[in-house]
């Protein structure tokens, strides 16, 4: 696996692994690796030639009061890593590299990326756009590879890359990987770390009440009293503060009080011992 940090070698590198018409895979990740992003990897590896991975700890898309400090950061354990799964290329740029001197451009997608955590997080979208953006413009690959954990984000990407015409043939190049979860349910994430152990058991709670909910809803309960039950279950369990919990077009994101013959997602994110957990499912 060959490891750059400026543009000029990932670009060459990029280059040499496109030879003979060969098709290249992007995985942009922000490091702390775990079985979600490997599973994101492997899921790539049978859709293009070539791999490559980012890491980057992206600080435009972190509000002043959340973790971007704290966040963990284990470049040489993620390189090894990737290594081990057969990863071609990792770009891991410096922030001076991905965001020089006098920079100045931001990229907003609204519709899709304005409630949630586009509510909760001002700005938070505007960084993710930005810097998937950039990646998608450095690394030019011809798939992307996302987890549907943040459904929001994997949104809001799918509609930047289509209004600006980015190098995709098509939005389907953008591909959204199933949930990759604990055996208790609960979605991996790095975040999962931050949880000592009495608040991650509190923790597990969380997909059990999202799947109560949605049989809930499926059964044909009402919606609004579905979803407050939803927020009781949590906070009895431990958690702080639900941010949202809501039914919601899978589409559009339009958040629905009643049940829609179109695919649906309930979204929830809720605070635990001062840490943020996002969850989605799907509702049918």
């Amino acid at each position: 696996m060959q490891t750059v940090s400026t543009l000029d070698m990932l670009r060459n590198a990029t280059s040499t692994l496109r030879e003979g018409g060969r098709t290249l895979a992007l995985v942009p990740t922000m490091g702390a690796l775990h079985e979600g992003h490997l599973t994101l990897v492997r899921e790539a590896k049978k859709l293009a030639d070539r791999v490559a991975v980012s890491i980057f700890v992206n600080p435009t898309q972190f509000g002043p009061n959340e973790d971007l400090d704290a966040y963990p950061r284990q470049l040489a354990e993620d390189s090894a890593m990737l290594e081990a799964e057969g990863v071609d290329l990792l770009w891991a740029p410096t922030v001076e590299a991905m965001y020089p001197e006098g920079f100045a451009s931001s990229i907003s997608v609204t519709g899709v990326g304005a409630g949630f955590c586009g509510a909760d997080r001002p700005g938070h979208f505007d960084g993710v756009a930005t810097v998937v953006c950039k990646l998608f413009n450095q690394v030019r690959p011809d798939i992307a590879c996302f987890g549907e954990k943040d459904w929001q984000q994997l949104a809001v990407i799918r509609t930047m890359a289509r209004d600006l015409d980015l190098t995709f043939p098509h939005v389907d190049a953008i591909h959204g990987i199933a949930t990759v979860r604990e055996a208790d349910g609960l979605a991996m994430s790095s975040r999962n770390r931050y949880l000592t152990a009495e608040l991650r058991e509190a923790a597990g709670t969380l997909p059990l009440a999202m799947k109560e909910a949605i049989a809930r809803i499926e059964d044909g309960q009402d919606v609004t009293r579905s979803l407050a039950a939803l927020e009781d279950e949590l906070l009895g369990a431990g958690f702080d503060r639900v941010d949202y919990a809501d039914l919601a077009d899978a589409m559009s994101l339009e958040v629905l009080t009643a049940r829609i013959d179109r695919p649906m997602r309930l979204l929830v994110a809720a605070r635990i011992g001062g840490t943020r957990l996002i969850d989605n499912m799907a509702v049918s």
